[in-house]
This record gives C-alpha cells, structure tokens and sequence, in this order.
C-alpha cells in the first residue's frame, strides 16, 4: 500500500493522502459523508491502479479518518475545497475525480470551480443537494434549533451526525435547480435498492448536466453502498473503458 502522507495547510487542518505516482489522467477517490480513504471501493480503486501503473491518489477530508480537525466544523464548501487544495498541491495534469455518495457532491463542486483540471467524472450513488431531499421538514428544524441532529447509522456504530455548519454550506450549494455547467465526460452508476440515496437522483442529475457524454448506469439489485465484488468489477471495467475513450480526446 502506497504510504500514508500528510499535506500541510495554513489556517487549515492537514489532510491524510496516500498518492502513487503513473499513468494519468490521476484517479481521485472522494468518499462519502462520514466515510474515509480506507472504504473498500478506495482500496479496489489504488489495487487496480496499481496493478495497471496508474496514478492514484485517495485522501480523507477535513474532519474525517486520518485528517486533522473537528468533523462537527466542517462545511460541504470545505470538503471541496479540501479536493481543489490537494489536486493542485499534489497532481500534474488531469483528473479523474470518483465521487461516492455526498463524494459525489464535491466531486460536482470541484468540477465546476477547476474545469480546467478534470477530464471527467464518476459518481457512484452520487448525492447532490442531500441537504434538501435527505432530511424531512421535522429534521431540518432540529437542525436549525439544535445546531445539529443525530441519527442511528447503518454502517457504523458511531451516530450520524448532521451540524447546521454542514447543513447551511449544502443549502448553499445545491446544484440540481438549474443547468450544471461542467461539460466532460460524466459516468454515473445507482443501484435501484438504495435506501439512502434514490437513484432518481443520478437520472435527475444527468438530466442537470450541461455534457452530452453522460451514462447512467442502474444496477437493479444494488443498494446505496455498490460495495459487492460484482459492483466493484463493474466500476473499475467503466472506469478502464473511460480512460480508454478519454485518448481520443
């Protein structure tokens, strides 16, 4: 396993990264809420990486797994910001940024603020906008009173926690009520039994698009997390059949 590094930020708590150096374009793995760089789709991402000398980098975000700071503090627009600061800092040329769930927000975000560094994209149970369509009404009001709301996780014994830092940022940053000016290449994969995140929100997003390379990719007995080894060979067969077509650009 490529060796965990740090990345040093003034003003800004330093990140986790594991980078190896390759072919490129660079595959850029953006976990989800509450999720790290040690996820079996990250790992599946850098052993495949590896095994076709591919550059790779995973990382963890502010708040989260090996990085520095308080989880509770940090903002959507602070978790994109974490992907732009090491993409630039680490990264020569293109990337492909591979965002899973709310990684597939900032995957979004960050695209549209550096376009000039992706050559494409891919969500896998890709959450835009959760901050809206993810809480009921109730939920959002504790959130505002409270300064936070805690929930029961399906995937780890630690609550899920959403701040009113985290909330507001999103609400800011919602993308789906109008065109997505990002033009590369974008691939989406949704399982239909996902109970997290509906896989409407993958065809909606694609609608969003401004690109006319979009595919959607529906696994009709896939849950929220595509984590099962068939899920995971699926991906990395895309993802080798999109940095093929990606030479021709």
């Amino acid at each position: 396993m490529t060796e965990l590094r740090y990345y040093e930020r003034k003003g800004r708590p330093r990140l986790a990264y594991r980078h190896r150096e390759g072919i490129g374009p660079t595959l850029v793995f953006l976990p989800g809420y509450m999720s790290d760089m040690e996820g079996s789709k990250a790992q599946a991402l850098m052993a495949y990486a590896e095994a076709e000398d591919r550059a790779c980098l995973l990382f963890d975000y502010s708040g989260c797994g090996s990085s520095d700071g308080a989880f509770e503090e940090q903002a959507i627009a602070d978790w994109r910001d974490d992907v732009i600061d090491l993409v630039n800092a680490l990264v020569l040329g293109p990337v492909v940024l591979i965002g899973s769930s709310m990684g597939g927000w900032t995957m979004l975000l960050a695209a549209i603020a550096q376009p000039e560094r992706i050559a494409a994209l891919v969500g896998i149970a890709a959450a835009p906008d959760f901050t809206d369509w993810g809480f009921t009404d109730e939920e959002k009001a504790t959130i505002q009173r409270d300064g936070k709301l805690e929930q029961p996780s399906d995937y780890d014994t630690t609550p899920y926690v959403t701040s009113r830092t985290f909330w507001e940022s999103g609400e800011a940053n919602r993308l789906l009520g109008g065109e997505i000016p990002i033009d590369c290449p974008v691939r989406l994969f949704h399982g239909q039994q996902d109970e997290d995140v509906p896989c409407e929100v993958s065809v909606e997003l694609a609608r969003r698009l401004r690109s006319a390379d979009v595919h959607v990719n529906l696994v009709k007995d896939g849950d929220h997390r595509l984590s099962r080894v068939e899920d995971v060979a699926r991906l990395l067969a895309q993802i080798k059949w999109l940095l093929e077509s990606l030479k021709g650009h």
